[in-house]
């Protein structure tokens, strides 16, 4: 009982710091995106999507499914550490020459000349990131979200504010380039101070070749993820218009600014605390329930109020020439909402050491999801149709992530479904209730935008009230707690001053 209980708070915190390190980054982020929104053109958003599928294709064969395999190990050594560590610097060092080399091919490919000089000096965030992997997992490993959050927030604000002085000084898309490459290096500089680990010097081929073992497949699936997931960067680039494409590219970044605060949240505190109980099957179905279930509380009605919003919101903070992305984002914040369940249902084949079945997974998602983007493209649906095609994958890829998570864990697919369609239901209630009050209302987009907040939380709140749903009884708990702690704290230091 009591093993359980240090287990819960365990993972209460590091959802707590990770949730802080996400939304504080992310947010602080976001108000960035809106100064850099307002001081730069759409095209130069639109030639940074255009490399944006290279790069993050490039830090997947970096990591190799190596970070997984390390936060799953539970007697990692010194000399696990260093061999991990010596392998993704020597990829990421390849990885630069090679996109050094096919930089005009890429340029030539865009119609874009400017790109050479962009992707050899965007390539060098390789070798930069490649240096704080094992930093970073270290302190994953040890559910230390709180010095996550730190180095994050850090990093965000001065690499922020150095890429607002040059988008000032009229760099254009060179003060993109400057943002991606100073915070990386700020975040890998930060790990080194806070973590503090040296590499020795040796490599082990028995280590490398244990976790490669369980890596490279997930290697293969991160590979075809990470190539679908910014494949519309490659068509929209290359069928439609650079301006275009920063319409899109914009509006999947703010849209992934929100999702992904809680999809990275929940993933990377649920993979190591499941891992620590993959062996107590009636704890590890409690827990991943729990998770599945909170995810859900929090996500779907964020994104359904992001997307009901989204008019005012883009023309209050971004200007009015940034609306065409509005039903972009709308429709992205559709697929964005179920990105933290798939994350979850994923999380349970690593942690049952099924890597084979998340590679096979991830070809049948990506099968679907061709076939759904090649019938788009033929019937000449334009950018509004792959976006339908990326939506409609989203649901299809729950139903068989749940399905095949469920074969590994007693938690069938039918439970999970009934446990999340009582939220969806709410979430979408709210979602259409704030859509309509922001028709309805003739005021400034500020009035509009503010009246609607407040009722969306108003209604969500009072539909979960009057439901009952555990998952507000907990939050509302947890948060009581919180500021009681708080308080108390505050009236010991006053004492003592």
């Amino acid at each position: 009982m009591k093993e359980s209980t240090s287990l819960k708070r365990k993972t209460m915190v590091g959802l707590f710091w990770s949730f802080v390190d996400l939304s504080a980054n992310h947010g602080i982020q976001f108000i960035i995106q809106i100064i850099l929104a307002r001081l730069l053109l759409p095209e130069h958003f639109g030639v940074i999507g255009m490399i944006i599928v290279f790069i993050a294709l490039s830090e997947s064969i970096v990591d190799s499914g190596f970070t997984q395999a390390l936060i799953r190990d539970q007697g990692t050594t010194q000399e696990d550490y260093s061999t991990v560590f010596y392998f993704n610097l020597l990829i990421a060092i390849l990885l630069y020459i090679i996109l050094y080399f096919l930089a005009p091919i890429i340029s030539a490919f865009f119609l874009e000349p400017e790109l050479i000089t962009i992707i050899r000096t965007l390539s060098v965030v390789l070798i930069i990131n490649s240096l704080g992997i094992i930093q970073k997992v270290m302190l994953v490993k040890k559910v230390d979200f709180k010095t996550i959050t730190k180095v994050s927030i850090i990093a965000v604000i001065i690499s922020g504010s150095i890429t607002i002085i040059f988008a000032l000084m009229g760099f254009g898309v060179w003060s993109l380039v400057i943002n991606i490459l100073s915070m990386q290096f700020l975040q890998v500089t930060l790990f080194w101070l806070f973590n503090r680990w040296i590499p020795s010097l040796k490599f082990n081929i028995k280590s490398f070749k244990k976790f490669f073992k369980f890596g490279y497949k997930l290697l293969l699936s991160g590979l075809i993820e990470t190539f679908y997931n910014n494949l519309y960067f490659l068509i929209i680039g290359r069928m439609y218009s650079t301006t275009q494409l920063g319409f899109y590219t914009n509006a999947i970044k703010i849209r992934d600014l929100a999702s992904q605060s809680i999809a990275a949240a929940v993933q990377r505190v649920s993979y190591p605390v499941l891992s620590s109980i993959q062996d107590d099957e009636r704890r590890l179905k409690s827990g991943f329930r729990k998770i599945i279930r909170m995810s859900a509380f929090i996500n779907f009605p964020l994104l359904i109020g992001l997307a009901a919003i989204a008019v005012p919101l883009f023309s209050l903070l971004l200007g009015d020439k940034w609306l065409p992305s509005v039903v972009y984002f709308q429709f992205l914040c559709l697929a964005g909402m179920l990105y933290p369940l798939h994350a979850i249902n994923l999380n349970i084949l690593q942690v049952k050491g099924r890597s084979d079945l998340f590679l096979r997974l991830e070809i049948i998602k990506k099968a679907v999801l061709t076939v759904l983007i090649a019938l788009s493209l033929w019937l000449g649906f334009g950018i509004m149709g792959l976006i339908g095609a990326a939506v409609a994958n989203s649901y299809i890829s729950l139903f068989i992530n749940t399905y095949f998570s469920a074969r590994e864990i007693a938690y069938s697919a039918i439970e999970q479904m009934k446990d999340l369609l009582p939220v969806f239901v709410y979430s979408i209630i709210m979602g259409v209730a704030v859509f309509l009050l922001g028709e309805a209302l003739p005021f400034s987009n500020f009035i509009i935008l503010s009246c609607q907040i407040v009722f969306g939380i108003a209604i969500y709140t009072i539909i979960c009230k009057l439901a009952k749903v555990e998952e507000f009884e907990a939050i509302s708990q947890f948060l009581v707690g919180s500021i009681s702690r708080v308080r108390v704290a505050l009236l010991l230091i006053l004492r003592k001053m």
